[in-house]
């Protein structure tokens, strides 16, 4: 199934607005989210084709959100690809155990995001 619809969930305004410049550009249309907690009301509503979730943000953090979303029954099918600093492999490794689908580190290599995008 391609993907179409794509949920920014990313407590940084900068991030938010290079993302979806770079996602609009080629075609995707975007939704966005402040924390983890507005992402996965989001997901829910939304049902997006796949989920970008930073990791450090308040309240929930990323790893929270991104668990709750990959266990619930309701967007357990939707993708998350984990966009964050955090750059540590035990990071990594974290991230995908919460049920993520990759990891990215920021800032993120546009191509990079695209050509992983176009995979699923």
């Amino acid at each position: 199934m391609p993907v179409k619809k794509i949920l920014v969930v990313d407590d940084s305004p900068t991030e938010r607005h290079v993302l979806v410049q770079l996602l609009t550009q080629n075609g995707y249309q975007v939704i966005t989210a402040e924390n983890g907690e507005e992402g996965i009301g989001k997901a829910k509503a939304e049902l997006p084709d796949l989920v970008l979730m930073d990791v450090v943000m308040p309240g929930l953090n990323g790893y929270q959100a991104t668990r709750t979303l990959t266990r619930d029954e309701a967007t357990k099918h939707i993708p998350v690809i984990v966009c964050t600093t955090k750059g540590q492999e035990t990071d990594k490794i974290w991230g995908l155990r919460q049920g993520a689908l990759d990891y990215i580190i920021k800032p993120v290599n546009g191509d990079e995001l695209l050509a992983k995008i176009a995979a699923l």
